[in-house]
């Protein structure tokens, strides 16, 4: 796939418009060693308070099961990392995936695609400790069965603390699971799930994708098929007379549209957004389009779709990143392929600005790839801190070409 999209980007750089690219600082603050493979897939990040960083990486530690680990910024303006657990594999889980949360007395959770008593994955806690030393505790495995199964999606507290995540597999139709933890009295965790996505006109297989609360209560998140047209969905959960009820908001058709919608949603001013790595403009030149980003509005009983930029190859192609807005209300992300870095393939981290007349300007932050030893290919989206530096992961490229952790600074 990788050499197909290469090929195509060469064949179509010259009909391709240009893009507006702003020269912010880059670098690359950790580089993954790397396992077997020599790659390393890495999440979402985690800050702290103290402006510590907290991620996984799948492919790293003990028999290469993934690691939770920790950076730390020093003085000298290097980061250095901490193991904060590695997974055994087996009963242990293996493949965290995603990212982790923090609750509110700073113990950390995530999930595990796979191991665990079940054989389908976990959902962890780990508990910090005197020393530095943190302990795991396994909250569920799954079964992978009608309970779900390989989680791959960062978890959400509720106002209770319940914990609230999707499996992109199991559940009754097999299609993936939109499941609640709820902590018993004896400290036991109970798994419930809210929705069994059925395929056709429902959704199927939520796949990075996990769910968000509005201020009612209700969840939405997005399924990567299903729906109408068969290539994805926005949905939503609402809670009636004890039991979760589903509506599928929009249902992607392709071209001019998204499609096959891979991350979350995010929510501001009331509309929902989030993006595709497939569909959009033909101008790409690829095969089914390069992505989209899109925002849905509530409009009466329905939600109207506006697709807000498509991705065109020099700016990116395939988006698998949930979209994040700072304070001004610009949105950022990445995309994991494209661009126009050295090696024009390892994607780029964007920036959406809202303009006069209702229409984005989208600036490409960084072309990953740009120099020997940079950050490629980016899965995951960004974080900001509170100075407005991006933070965020790659899968390849570092110095090691086993995955990085980078910053970009405006």
């Amino acid at each position: 796939m990788k050499n197909t999209v290469a090929f195509l980007l060469m064949s179509f750089a010259l009909v391709l418009p240009s893009v507006a690219r702003a020269k912010l600082a880059e670098k690359v603050i950790y580089s993954f060693v790397g396992g077997g493979s020599g790659a390393t897939t890495t999440g979402i990040l985690t800050l702290d308070q103290a402006g510590n960083l907290y991620g996984v990486a799948a492919g790293a530690g003990t028999g290469l099961n993934g690691v939770v680990f920790k950076l730390t910024p020093t003085k000298a303006g290097r980061w250095t990392k901490t193991d904060l657990y590695r997974f055994a594999g087996g009963t242990d889980g293996s493949g965290p995936a995603a990212g982790v949360i923090f609750d509110k007395a700073g113990n950390l959770y995530g999930v595990t695609s796979g191991g665990g008593s079940g054989g389908s994955g976990t959902v962890f806690e780990l508990k910090p400790g005197k020393n530095g030393h943190w302990t795991k505790k396994i909250l569920y495995s799954f079964t992978g069965a009608s309970d779900g199964g390989s989680p791959d999606s960062v978890l959400i507290f509720d106002n209770a603390s319940n914990l609230y995540g999707t499996t992109p597999s199991g559940g009754s139709g097999d299609n993936g699971t939109v499941f609640e933890l709820t902590r018993g009295q004896s400290g036991r965790w109970r798994e419930k799930v809210l929705h069994a996505f059925q395929g056709s006109t429902d959704g199927a297989q939520p796949l990075l994708a996990g769910v968000i609360f509005d201020g009612a209560g209700n969840l939405y998140g997005t399924t990567e098929l299903g729906g109408k047209y068969g290539i994805g969905t926005v949905f939503e959960l609402s809670l009636k007379g004890g039991n979760w009820t589903e509506t599928i908001l929009h249902a992607f058709r392709g071209s001019p549209d998204g499609r096959n919608p891979a991350a979350g949603l995010v929510l501001a001013g009331g509309n929902l957004y989030g993006t595709t790595y497939s569909g959009g403009s033909s101008a790409c030149g690829v095969d089914n389009g390069c992505g989209t980003v899109f925002q849905l509005e509530p409009n009466g009983a329905k939600w109207k779709e506006t697709i807000i930029h498509s991705f065109e190859g020099k700016d990116g192609i395939e988006t698998f990143a949930t979209p994040v807005f700072d304070q001004a209300g610009n949105l950022y992300g990445t995309t994991f392929e494209g661009g126009s870095g050295l090696c024009s393939v390892c994607g780029t981290a964007f920036e959406l600005t809202p303009t006069a007349n209702g229409k984005w300007r989208e600036t490409v932050l960084h072309d990953f790839g740009s120099r020997l030893g940079d950050a490629g290919t980016p899965e995951s989206g960004v974080i900001l801190n509170q100075s407005g530096k991006l933070f965020g992961t790659t899968v390849l490229g570092g110095k090691n070409n086993a995955g990085a952790v980078y910053q970009i600074t405006p």
